[in-house]
């Protein structure tokens, strides 16, 4: 067995969560998902291609009525982008990983900005990269990219910059401005940027296309840039486990390789699910963000109430970022209030160093009264 892979940390997140696994009295915060099912014309459109006998295998880079969907939903948010750009994937965390293994060789120095969802950088390192974090700070909860620190760590050596924008599990987004410069930079120093924006329309302040700044609005289509997206978060379809890539169309037939020696195909019927998710996005998506965004502005102000916590603002995402004081180990606070209080929560130490000490809540949930029930558990623990 390869010795990076046996080095390799279990998630702090699933180690909690296994602390509360089975227990009825508990509330549980601590995974990524809204607790919404799929709707049902999107359930509905599966089980069609289901009864129709569509059980075989479609083409490496997705049916093609999926990524003509993809690229009509794409050039209305960021402008025009191709089907010659586009790769359907087994799920978000697959076009991640395909993207690693398009980029990265062993050795290659790779860039990531901290906290992140811990999968961001474990992929590189199992590539066999060597991984630099670049850490966001927490100025009194407001989680912020000292932009001197970031350029200052990609130089020409570096292979990719992995960058989550809107971010899990702080909220920080990038501004336009940001992006720009970073895209400058990344041009002159050959590095790849990596951009995982599948929280993208889950973002809360104005915007032109109802998402946040992308670097697609910027980039030319053969910059050295991938973005990863997801019918997940959206779309409310995590266990469907489909997403997508957009990336330069001289690279897409690689990605069709890739895709053969992983997973061959998403499978077909989840592919129908998506045509119709994205054929009827706009009775999906605006709804579910208005109920996100009264979930944040439920369960923050209770937090930032609080006088024992510190709460980051969320411009985007679906998680309250947190830090407790005096509890300064996260996976031993979080483990706490699973027993103690019921409230099962995400360590800050799953995503990075310098989140010790903070707690992440989604508060993705279809009853209010849960997240305000959460609250009170917490307060009477504390």
């Amino acid at each position: 067995m390869r010795q990076v892979i046996q080095n390799l940390e279990e998630s702090k997140i699933r180690e909690v969560a296994n602390a509360g696994m089975g227990r009825s009295d508990v509330l549980a915060f601590w995974f990524g998902e809204s607790d919404e099912v799929t709707p049902d014309f999107i359930r509905q459109a599966a089980m069609d291609s289901l009864q129709r006998g569509e059980t075989f295998y479609s083409h490496n880079l997705g049916l093609p009525e999926l990524r003509e969907e993809i690229a009509r939903y794409m050039t209305r948010l960021h402008g025009p982008i191709g089907v010659d750009r586009l790769a359907v994937t087994s799920g978000g965390v697959n076009a991640l990983m395909l993207a690693m293994q398009l980029l990265i060789d062993a050795g290659d120095e790779v860039v990531a900005i901290t906290p992140v969802w811990p999968n961001l950088t474990a992929q590189p390192a199992i590539m066999g990269a060597r991984v630099k974090c670049v850490a966001l700070t927490p100025l009194e909860g407001v989680w912020s990219l000292n932009m001197k620190t970031l350029l200052a760590a990609v130089t020409p050596d570096t292979k990719v910059l992995i960058i989550n924008a809107p971010n899990n599990p702080t909220g920080w987004t990038l501004t336009r401005a940001e992006q720009q410069q970073i895209l400058n930079h990344c041009r002159m120093t050959g590095t790849w940027i990596l951009a995982d924006e599948v929280y993208e329309r889950l973002y809360y302040e104005p915007s032109p296309n109802a998402c946040a700044p992308s670097f697609l609005d910027l980039a030319d289509p053969e910059d050295k840039l991938v973005v990863v997206h997801s019918f997940s978060k959206s779309f409310l379809m995590t266990g469907w486990r489909l997403g997508w890539l957009v990336m330069p169309p001289s690279v897409t037939h690689h990605m069709g390789k890739l895709i053969e020696f992983n997973t061959s195909c998403a499978p077909v019927f989840t592919q129908r699910a998506g045509v119709v998710a994205l054929q009827r996005t706009n009775e999906i998506t605006p709804r579910v963000v208005a109920h996100l965004k009264t979930c944040r502005d439920t369960l923050l102000p209770l937090l930032a109430a609080m006088p024992e916590v510190q709460v980051a603002p969320a411009c985007g995402g679906m998680y309250a970022f947190f830090k407790l004081a005096g509890h300064e180990d996260s996976v031993v606070t979080a483990k706490r209030l699973v027993l103690e209080a019921g409230l099962g929560l995400a360590p800050g130490d799953a995503f990075a160093p310098e989140a010790r000490g903070w707690l992440r809540w989604c508060f993705a949930s279809n009853d209010l009264g849960r997240l305000s029930e959460g609250v009170k558990r917490l307060k009477n623990w504390i």
